[in-house]
């Protein structure tokens, strides 16, 4: 109450009619080491009502975390450690960034999936060295979002038993009472999902909760426990109504309700002795189970060294060295190929020397190329390498946050391109949480021809870029697709996107157009003028090919051409000043961007001199090559427009 009234702002309500609950919780269920926030086997926290932050907050500060009670009073406050929602990376103890409701449903079940594939691939008989729950806090309306029904289907159907939800039934949104709008019987659906359900009536009731949690860490499925509370309880106007939910309760309610608790009123921020003297007792037992793991995982690190190296390393992140060297290189002899082929080959050259990495498609896989090959299905009580999100994008997204934030594996997910649509707010927080994603977006234009325009990407590749820490990368063949995925598997500062063709594409012939692939640097020159170019052609993904043939034309016509290869706008613009300058100089101005896309963004590579060829309408249905032609893809109009831009410069 104090740090809401403090900031004259967020949500005091939740946190306070939790409180019993996260106590009992964290007292006496919650396996975690406030010394140690990275312990490998701890057991994951996640406040999927990421509104109720300072729910987190105070339980943090409280157990002995790094998180200062001066951190407490700058609650939302500009550079402080406790934002308006929890913030992975941000405040010790965090595991995952919630706020957009929903999403942490999904991180927990995807923090299940990791911890069950981690668990089949490294624990031996005595050893369980990952052996940790999954226990997150969900609201109504956490519960009333499409990516939490998504996932908790998921959740059923696989069996995730060390996942364990605690939903918060208070009756209360922001509009009002939730029979407003949810009536349904929660109980009944998540029965239906295949989970395990308890009812508890009375939130403050500490021995019906303990009983609860004792029985969800007992069971061997995921486990709902439909939690009876009373928003702001007990402030004696404002509970069980709207008012507690988003706004401070006011000076003289937080006085009144701090009399109905025996509390003095003042100063704010007190803290009993009885408090410290829990901080203590969490910090000596979250000490003494981590030593115990310890024990045991010395004891196998002597037994099992290469799986304890393996461990080490996927717990850093790091990747064995070679772990690239089966990837393969094409030549024109191999025929053309769809760049979601040539993913297809490389992924399953990676999987074979990268053995945490663990993925599939949003019921796509054929079309993605997104099996691995021999690695079995990630199903109910197995833990194979490919997961089948069935038709859930969504889910699929937040699934995959979860998995990164857990650690330990590399996870994918792949779907076509327009259907990043279906995952964008997961994208968004995998951006914002710095989480290594990889997605596979397949069908990456109007060039995959019958499907028509409900399946034609036009806004999605400007979306996804203009999305901060969103790598996204558009390869022009197949040895492209390769070096791609190099640096996919080496990029650990958020996702990185693959926008991948369906139409097959011929493999560059590298030794005639004198350029080796430099997509790392996220463009370079792949075909050069002879004593220096009068006009640049610059494309991505299969419409670098366009401008290949339209130098063509325009070198016999005597206008010398550039080509620029230009598949990562963002790798592009993290390199030097000196090197961008070089594949586009600055002085030459006469330009022409070429993208089966909207053309938002372009005009900083053609400038106000050059042309843009791009989108700005949907596609049709009919094949590929003719949608292409239609809509105005064609060497025609690239050398019609080159010639345009040459002219004109020359005139000035």
């Amino acid at each position: 109450m104090d740090a809401v009234e403090q900031a004259q702002s967020g949500h005091p309500g939740t946190p306070m009619a939790l409180a019993p609950a996260a106590y009992v919780l964290w007292s006496r269920h919650l396996r975690f080491d406030p010394r140690s926030p990275d312990w490998w086997n701890r057991d994951r926290f996640v406040l999927s009502c990421g509104h109720a932050s300072m729910l987190i907050y105070a339980l943090l500060h409280l157990s002995g975390y790094d998180l200062s009670l001066e951190d407490i009073k700058a609650f939302r406050q500009w550079g402080s450690r406790t934002p308006g929602h929890p913030e992975r990376g941000h405040t010790p103890g965090v595991e995952v960034t919630t706020g957009p409701l929903g999403q942490g449903v999904g991180n927990a079940v995807g923090m299940a999936m990791a911890a069950r594939f981690l668990a089949g691939r490294l624990n031996r008989p005595g050893y369980p060295v990952v052996d940790h729950r999954i226990w997150a806090l969900v609201s109504d309306g956490d519960l009333m979002e499409g990516v939490a029904s998504e996932a908790a289907s998921l959740a059923g159907h696989l069996r995730l038993d060390s996942l364990k939800l605690i939903f918060d039934d208070n009756h209360i949104t922001i509009d009002g009472d939730t029979a407003l709008t949810f009536s349904e019987d929660v109980a009944l659906r998540f029965q239906a999902y295949g989970w395990e359900v308890q009812r508890v009536p009375d939130g403050n009731d500490l021995a019906a909760i303990d009983q609860a949690l004792t029985a969800a860490a007992a069971s061997t499925r995921p486990y709902l426990i439909l939690l009876r509370t009373h928003i702001g309880d007990p402030a004696p106007t404002k509970h069980d109504t709207a008012a507690a939910h988003g706004s401070p309760l006011g000076a003289e309610e937080v006085r009144r309700t701090k009399e109905i608790m025996g509390w003095p009123a003042t100063p704010p921020f007190q803290i009993a002795a009885e408090a410290n003297d829990w901080r203590e007792a969490c910090v000596a037992r979250g000490a003494s189970l981590r030593a115990e793991w310890q024990r045991v995982y010395d004891s196998y690190s002597k037994e099992f060294p290469a799986l304890a190296a393996e461990q080490a390393g996927w717990q850093a992140g790091e990747l064995a060295p070679g772990w690239d060297a089966r990837l393969p290189t094409f030549t024109p002899a191999d025929g053309q190929l769809a760049t979601r082929q040539a993913s297809a080959k490389a992924l399953n050259a990676l999987a074979d020397t990268v053995p945490n990495l663990i993925g599939g498609s949003a019921d796509l896989a054929e079309s993605t190329g997104s099996d691995i090959k021999n690695g079995g299905s990630f199903g109910p009580g197995i833990s194979g390498r490919n997961v089948h999100w069935g038709v859930r994008e969504h889910a699929m997204g937040a699934c995959l946050n979860g998995m990164a934030a857990h650690g330990g594996v590399r996870p994918y997910g792949s779907t076509f391109l327009i259907f990043t649509d279906y995952c964008k707010p997961s994208i968004r927080l995998a951006a914002l949480s710095h989480l290594a994603v990889t997605y596979i977006c397949t069908h990456d234009s109007i060039g995959l021809g019958e499907d028509g325009p409900t399946h034609q990407p036009i806004e999605q590749l400007a979306v996804l870029r203009a999305t901060p820490n969103v790598l996204v990368i558009r390869p022009a063949d197949a040895n492209e697709t390769v070096e791609a995925w190099r640096v996919a598997m080496e990029h650990r500062d958020g996702p990185v996107v693959l926008a991948l063709t369906r139409q097959k594409l011929p493999v560059l012939d590298r030794s005639k157009l004198g350029a080796a692939s430099s997509l790392r640097r996220g463009g370079y020159i792949l075909r050069e003028a002879s004593g220096g170019p009068k006009v640049i052609l610059i494309g991505t993904g299969s419409e670098v090919h366009l401008a290949l043939s339209a130098a063509d034309r325009l070198e016999a016509d005597g206008i010398a051409t550039r080509v620029v290869s230009l598949p990562s706008w963002e790798l592009f613009e993290a390199q030097p000043a000196d090197y961008r300058d070089s594949v586009l100089p600055p002085a030459i101005r006469a330009r022409v961007t070429i993208e089966a896309a909207g053309p938002m963004g372009w005009l900083r590579y053609a400038t106000e001199d050059g042309e843009i060829i791009a989108l700005d309408r949907f596609g049709a249905s009919a094949p590929g090559g003719v949608v292409m032609e239609e809509m105005g893809l064609t060497v025609d109009r690239v050398v019609e427009a080159a010639k345009r831009v040459a002219a004109a410069r020359g005139r000035r």
